[in-house]
C-alpha cells in the first residue's frame, strides 16, 4: 500500500473541497440562467479556478487515488457547442436576414429607379440645388480684374495709400512753391547733368548713375559734411579713372576687388561705416555680375529666348557701350536710363541698403525723371503741412502719396525747397520752438502749418536776485 504523507492528504481533501463547491455554484447558476449562462459561467470557473499540481510520481509504485481520479476528469474542458445553423449571428444577435424571395428565386438586384413623385419635397429641393450647381459649373469662368501689381517696397505704383485723403491739391502745392520760392529762390532743373564734383557728394545729381547710387547711399542718415568726407576717403584710398569711357568716376572696381575693411577704412570719418562698406561691397559684386551676363547676351546674339528679346533689339550702339564697359572691367548701371521710372525704382531697390528714398533721388537728380523723393525734412513738413495723414504717414508711404498728388513739374522744385527750408527755418528745423534762435523772425508757411512733435519752450526769464542767490550758493 501507498504511503500517504499528512501534507498530501490535506492537499488532496483541499482540492476536493474545492470542486464539490465548484459544482454547487454551477447547479445553481443553471437553474437561474438557463443554458446560455450555464456556458458562459464553466468557462468563468475554469479560468478562475486555482491552478492544481500534479500528483507526486517519485515512487512507482503509488497508484492514483479516488479524489485524484474526479481532479482530472473535472480538469477535461468541453468543447463549445457549435451552432446548428451556420448563418446564426454572434451574442444571440439572431440570424443572418436573408434577401426575399420572387417567384421562388432570390432577389438580389438593387433598385435602381425610383419615381420623382415617391421623393419627399425636401430631397425635391436639394435634388434641384444640385442641378443648379451643375449648370453653373458647365457656364465658362468670368474674367478676373487683374490687380495692380505691387512694388518691392511694398507700395502700388499710381495709387496712394491714403486714397480718401484729397490733400494736397495742385493749388496747394502751387502755392507752396511759390511761397518757399520768394525766400529761397526759384529752383530749376538743370538741363544738361553737371561733372562730378570729388569733393561734395550730393544727391546724386551726376552723370553716372552707379556714382549716383553710391554718393546717395553714403549721404543717408548723416550730414552732408561727413558724407563728403566719406566720399572723399574713396576718391585718395582708390583713386579715380582719367581717361577711357568711365572718365572722372570712382574706380568702383578697384573698390570691389578691395577687401570690406579697406573699404571701412576709407569711408569710417563719413559715419555708419560698419553697415555702409558691407552693402558698398555688396552692391558692387551684383553690378559686376550683371554687366557680364548683359554684355554675354549681347555677344550671343538670338537665342530663342523670347523674354530677352528686349535686351537684343536695343540700339547697336548701347550694346558696344555695355561690352566695352564689360570688356574693360569699368561697372556701370548707365542702362537704366532707357528704363521706365518704376522699372528704375525696381532694379535700384534689390541692391542691399537702397529703399526707395534713394532709388527715387536717383532717378530724380541723375535720370531726371519727375519722382518726388522724400527724406525727413520733406517727411515733417508734409505733416504739418496736413499733406498726409499725420498719425499714419511713414516716411515711404508719404513718398507714395505724394507721387500722385503732387503735379510732376513741381517735384523737383519742391524737392528741394522743402529741403532748405526744413534746415533754415528758425520755426521749421526739427526740435525747434519759442527759444530758438530767430524764432521772431516768422515763417512763410507759418499761417499754412500745424507743428507737432517735440518742441521747445519759450525762453524762461530769470530775476537778478535768483541769478546772485544761486552764484553765492555756488561759491559756498
Amino acid at each position: 500500500m501507498a504511503r500517504t504523507t499528512r501534507s498530501r492528504a490535506v492537499r488532496e481533501v483541499a482540492l476536493l473541497a474545492a470542486e464539490l463547491r465548484g459544482t454547487t455554484y454551477q447547479t445553481q447558476d443553471t437553474a437561474a440562467d438557463g443554458p446560455s449562462s450555464q456556458h458562459s459561467r464553466r468557462v468563468t470557473r475554469s479560468r478562475t479556478a486555482p491552478r492544481q499540481q500534479q500528483p507526486d510520481t517519485t515512487s512507482q509504485t503509488d497508484s492514483p487515488s479516488e479524489p485524484q481520479k474526479k481532479l482530472k476528469q473535472s480538469r477535461k474542458r468541453k468543447a463549445a457547442p457549435i451552432p446548428s445553423d451556420i448563418n446564426e449571428l454572434p451574442h444571440n444577435l439572431g440570424s443572418v436576414p436573408t434577401p426575399p424571395k420572387i417567384d421562388g428565386q432570390v432577389n438580389t438586384k438593387p433598385k435602381t429607379e425610383i419615381k420623382i413623385e415617391a421623393v419627399d419635397p425636401l430631397a425635391g429641393d436639394v435634388q434641384n440645388t444640385v442641378d443648379k450647381a451643375k449648370e453653373t459649373l458647365a457656364e465658362p469662368p468670368a474674367e478676373k480684374k487683374k490687380r495692380a501689381k505691387k512694388a518691392a517696397y511694398g507700395l502700388t505704383p499710381g495709387i496712394t495709400p491714403f486714397p480718401d485723403w484729397s490733400r494736397p491739391t495742385p493749388e496747394e502745392c502751387e502755392e507752396v512753391n511759390r511761397l518757399l520760392s520768394s525766400i529761397h529762390g526759384e529752383i530749376t532743373p538743370p538741363e544738361i547733368i553737371p561733372e562730378p564734383s570729388l569733393t561734395v557728394t550730393g544727391c546724386g545729381e551726376v552723370p553716372s548713375v552707379l556714382d549716383a547710387l553710391i554718393r546717395t547711399l553714403l549721404s543717408g542718415a548723416t550730414t552732408g559734411k561727413n558724407s563728403a568726407t566719406a566720399f572723399s576717403g574713396l576718391v585718395q584710398k582708390f583713386g579715380v579713372l582719367k581717361d577711357g569711357i568711365g572718365k572722372g568716376s570712382v574706380n568702383w572696381d578697384a573698390v570691389r576687388r578691395a577687401s570690406v575693411k579697406d573699404v571701412y577704412d576709407a569711408i569710417k570719418a563719413g559715419g555708419l561705416a560698419d553697415i555702409k562698406s558691407k552693402n558698398l561691397k555688396a552692391i558692387l559684386d551684383m553690378v559686376c555680375k550683371e554687366n557680364q551676363e548683359r554684355r554675354d547676351i549681347f555677344v550671343k546674339g538670338e537665342d530663342g529666348d523670347e523674354s530677352l528679346k528686349p535686351l537684343i533689339d536695343k540700339p547697336e550702339g548701347e550694346k558696344k557701350y555695355e561690352i566695352a564697359c564689360a570688356d574693360q572691367n569699368i561697372l556701370s548701371l548707365n542702362h537704366l536710363h532707357s528704363f521706365k521710372t518704376q522699372e528704375v525704382m525696381e532694379e535700384l531697390v534689390k541692391y542691399p541698403g537702397i529703399g526707395p528714398k534713394t532709388a527715387a533721388c536717383v532717378s530724380l537728380f541723375c535720370l531726371k525723371r519727375p519722382c518726388f523723393a522724400v527724406d525727413t525734412h520733406i517727411f515733417r513738413l508734409s505733416k504739418w503741412l496736413n499733406w498726409v495723414p499725420p498719425d499714419k504717414a511713414t516716411e515711404i508711404t508719404t513718398f507714395s502719396h505724394l507721387e500722385v498728388r503732387i503735379p510732376d513739374h513741381l517735384k523737383y522744385s519742391l524737392h528741394q525747397l522743402f529741403i532748405r527750408h526744413g534746415k533754415s527755418c528758425p520755426r521749421c528745423r526739427a526740435i525747434t520752438g519759442q527759444s530758438s534762435a530767430g524764432w521772431d523772425e516768422g515763417c512763410v508757411i507759418d499761417h499754412l502749418v500745424t507743428r507737432t512733435g517735440k518742441r521747445k519752450g519759450p525762453p524762461v526769464k530769470v530775476d537778478k536776485e535768483s541769478k546772485k542767490s544761486k552764484s553765492s550758493q555756488k561759491s559756498k
